[in-house]
């Protein structure tokens, strides 16, 4: 028994540790520093390159929308899917911006203004409540109310993210039918007759290195794969790497096909 439990001393961690080559292969392809965790909710399988990065908190930028929405809904700042948010005319440096938004636009096109005027209706003590409830991330005080998740304020790891998106999933947060059906309805990115792919992207351009996100999970074959991939980008123009390798990696592990 001794010589069994000293076996799985020496094998449990190197497995936990272990680099993911055909993860780091893809990451390789595209020359680009980053990290992914890619976890099975009921299998148990997890695979993950760059384990020390991966532990490593940085701004979660828009990917904080999806614990937003589920606060402005929970919260009845935001009714639906197609709750209307009126241009106030100012010209901002992203022309997907620059009209009139529905729930569902704001958060495909990460409009930050959208999402500001939901957290001054939030107000920073019901932030605080939740962000605590959800164990997401670390974040400052005292902060700015419409800036904190695009700056240092909020950090959070990938591994993090995997662990925030499992509550999700399995609804062990507190949150009710109602906010998880807005968040769902705004967060389907791909359905098709194998899987259903819900997924945020987030750019941390405030800071340098500019932090890249794409986080989700993929309903696939009776199984939840949940995901968490950051890249150091170089510039805007890498910016669909985050998509293009966490779906690369999906499909060599056969969770899209």
């Amino acid at each position: 028994m001794k010589a069994l439990l000293l076996l799985l001393a020496l094998v449990l961690p190197t497995l936990a540790q272990a680099e993911d080559e055909g993860i780091a292969k893809i990451f390789q392809a595209r020359g680009v520093e980053g990290t992914m965790v890619l976890t099975a909710l009921h299998g148990g399988q997890t695979f993950i390159h760059d384990e020390a990065r991966a532990a490593r908190r940085y701004p979660p930028a828009s990917t904080f929308k999806i614990l937003n929405t589920l606060i402005a809904a929970q919260e009845w700042v935001i009714a639906d899917r197609e709750t209307p948010f009126k241009w106030d005319g100012h010209e901002r440096e992203v022309p997907d911006w620059n009209r009139d938004q529905t729930l569902a636009t704001a958060f495909k096109v990460s409009c930050v203004w959208c999402y500001q005027d939901i957290a001054r209706k939030v107000g920073p003590a019901t932030y605080r409540r939740y962000l605590r409830q959800a164990d997401y991330g670390v974040l400052a005080d005292p902060f700015d109310l419409t800036t904190f998740w695009l700056t240092d304020q909020l950090q959070i790891s990938a591994q993090e993210q995997v662990a925030f998106l499992k509550k999700i999933v399995l609804r062990q947060l507190p949150f009710g039918p109602h906010a998880h059906q807005v968040l769902q309805d705004v967060m389907l990115v791909e359905q098709t007759e194998h899987y259903r792919l819900f997924a945020k992207t987030g750019w941390a351009a405030r800071r340098q290195p500019q932090i890249g996100w794409y986080v989700g999970y993929v309903e696939s074959r009776g199984e939840v794969w949940l995901f968490a991939t950051n890249l150091s980008l170089r510039s805007a123009q890498d910016l669909p790497l985050r998509q293009a390798i966490t779906r690369a990696v999906l499909t060599e592990k056969g969770v899209i096909r």
